[in-house]
């Protein structure tokens, strides 16, 4: 039996509780939260957990083995390295930290002490995903052209991300589990339309030593909300759509081929290719119960996660260039 510690209790972590009390071999023996009202609900909805207000109690306590941490990004850093101190294993909501020195700080702590790090980056555990990675894996797209992303929605305003760190940052963990190469470099765009507040609109272009090129749209203020990925292959393409409630990923038989004529060096030809469309069936199992029952198998097995600490530094370096990139206006930045 694994004990586990949660520390917030506010957007996320009634998740985070709800399943881990659902897995096998896991009890939540602490709970964590500013908000007394919260713990409050966690009581009476888990009255075997204890409860508390100052997260150094979870911490410190001889009867927790792991800690999963759902608080604000600035917080990150200080509450999983002092739970790495502490000598518990660490599941950290998205993103990792609020730098990449701080990434790297804890992946030193985590190795040194030998712990798992993990990083709460959801959707590398979803049906839908696993199932784009498998079909790029087999080669059913061919050579990949692009990735073309729109995740925008009405809020919710953070006041210490941008909606590249907010909305973004789901986009970037895809990329990094779906590719086996990382972007060398990005460029952003982006704007606020309230003073004083981080960015509500931004384009994020990535750019790979390959042929492949990714588009990110991301945005606070839209009046609907759309989560939509097309991603463009030699062979194939394929739509991924998070909203919808079946058929999430189609893939489409469609493509062109070029010819340059002979007779005319001015005059390129092109082939259209157009067959059919099949929509791929996949495990629906909850994405976030996947997440912490692997994060548990991590902890018992002592093996790497799907979503290391390594892979939350990358993403965390592609979001500080983004940032930087933004403030040059979208010049192109290494990451």
């Amino acid at each position: 039996m694994i004990n586990v510690g949660i520390i917030g209790y506010g957007y996320w972590g009634p998740n985070l509780v709800r399943n881990f009390n659902d897995t096998d071999g896991i009890n939540v023996a602490w709970a964590a939260d500013i908000d007394e009202n919260k713990l409050k609900l966690v009581k009476s909805r888990y009255p075997s957990t204890e409860v508390s207000k100052n997260p150094d109690e979870v911490i410190k306590s001889s009867n927790v083995d792991a800690i999963a941490i759902a608080t604000p990004v600035s917080t990150h850093f200080d509450l999983a390295l002092r739970a790495l101190q502490a000598g518990k294993h660490v599941l950290v909501e998205k993103p990792m930290a609020a730098t990449s020195e701080q990434c790297e700080q804890l992946i030193d702590e985590a190795d040194k002490r030998k712990l798992i790090l993990m990083v709460d980056h959801t959707f590398p555990y979803t049906g839908a995903v696993t199932k784009i990675k498998e079909l790029i894996d087999e080669n059913h797209l061919g050579e990949i052209y692009y990735f073309d992303s729109v995740r925008v929605n009405l809020g919710l305003f953070q006041h210490d991300v941008n909606v590249i760190w907010d909305l973004a940052v789901h986009d970037f963990s895809i990329l990094d589990f779906l590719f086996d190469e990382k972007p060398t470099g990005v460029s952003a765009t982006g704007i606020a339309h309230i003073n004083d507040q981080p960015e509500n609109v931004a384009y994020i272009t990535l750019f790979f030593a390959s042929n492949i090129i990714a588009h990110i749209h991301v945005n606070w203020l839209s009046p609907v909300k759309v989560r939509k990925t097309l991603i463009g292959g030699s062979k194939r393409m394929l739509v991924y759509d998070d909203l919808q409630p079946a058929e999430k990923i189609k893939i489409y038989d469609k493509g062109v081929s070029l010819a340059n004529d002979e007779s005319n060096i001015y005059e390129m030809k092109v082939g259209y290719r157009i067959g059919d469309m099949w929509a791929p069936r996949f495990d629906s199992t909850e994405a976030l119960k996947k997440l912490v029952y692997h994060f548990i198998e991590c902890i018992n097995a002592n093996e790497v996660p799907i979503t290391d600490s390594h892979s939350g530094l990358s993403i965390v370096r592609i979001m500080e260039a983004a940032s930087q990139s933004l403030l040059k206006n979208g010049a192109p930045q290494e990451c």
